[in-house]
């Protein structure tokens, strides 16, 4: 999913239930330490698009680089070759927040590139370098607030996982790299080099708090399933709270079907591509098949 959507974390999570549950919460009947897991069940129930893609280059040392920490699932990645070292001086006054998370393609470029805006590494059309085609891709890495590595191309390379949950679909290609993920590494067959990798992050910040998806239609799953288990809890401590419980379980259902049914609703890359997929199918259907057919003079 789009690293538009917004997050929060578990700890603004809660403040929104014990607002409902201020008796309980008064009471000492909510424990944060219990409901961690419900949120955490709930992420892995709304599935992998609502998590954020992310990209990093790895930089592979006696045939071995370390993953990203916040790296949960490889989506693809390729081996970096030649580059290029753009420096550019300062001039003027400049002023970078703390937080170097995002930045402007520049200088020296044109066109979506001169207004692309992306983290540390990124992949940007090359069309807007004169020196390049409108139809290639270029990697671009952040060094420092002047400094730019520009890769000149990526070849693909063979991926396996000997953890067996980091990369369940791992695209093959028939190349002569081969690369090993392992207990939070890369294994390579190769001494040195630099890896391009496209990774679902995991659902934390940079502090290792839980996140959880900021929207209306997911905030009530997570609300409602937060307050089952409180319900629960009391319930197994003798507390008569089966009215309370049946309601909320209700309401769960019907917050569970939608919140999956806003996640799994393709955007509209997904829409075009299978329009385009239809058109394509369709025109072979009626139409292309009569091409080959002989007419008679």
């Amino acid at each position: 999913m789009s690293v538009s959507h917004k997050y929060r974390t578990f700890d603004q999570l809660l403040e929104d239930v014990t607002v409902d549950f201020r008796t309980y919460a008064l009471e000492g009947m909510i424990e944060p330490q219990q409901l961690i897991k419900v949120a955490v069940r709930v992420n892995y129930d709304l599935g992998l698009k609502i998590q954020r893609t992310k990209n990093a280059v790895i930089d592979i040392e006696n045939s071995k680089g370390k993953l990203p920490s916040d790296f949960y699932v490889l989506n693809y990645g390729s081996l970096c070759g030649t580059y290029e070292v753009n420096t550019t001086q300062p001039s003027g006054t400049h002023t970078e927040a703390v937080d170097k998370t995002t930045y402007k393609v520049e200088p020296g470029y044109s066109g979506p590139c001169g207004d692309a805006t992306c983290t540390d590494v990124c992949v940007i059309e090359a069309g807007c370098d004169e020196n390049r085609k409108s139809n290639e891709l270029m990697l671009v890495q952040k060094i420092t607030p002047n400094t730019y590595r520009l890769f000149n191309y990526m070849i693909p390379i063979n991926i396996t996982d000997k953890d067996g949950e980091s990369c369940s679909e791992c695209p093959v290609y028939k190349g002569a790299d081969n690369v090993e993920i392992r207990d939070g590494f890369l294994l390579t067959n190769f001494k040195s080099g630099k890896i391009f990798i496209n990774y679902q992050g995991t659902m934390e910040d940079t502090n290792g708090q839980l996140l959880v998806l900021d929207h209306p239609y997911c905030n009530e799953y997570y609300e409602y399933a937060i307050k089952s288990r409180i319900l629960e809890n009391m319930m197994f401590a003798g507390e008569n709270v089966v009215n309370q419980m049946g309601m909320i379980e209700q309401r769960l259902k019907a917050a569970r079907n939608n919140a999956l049914s806003f996640v799994n609703m393709p955007d509209f890359a997904q829409l075009k591509n299978l329009w385009e997929k239809n058109r394509k199918a369709q025109y072979h259907n009626y139409y292309n098949m009569f091409k080959s057919v002989p007419t008679n003079s």
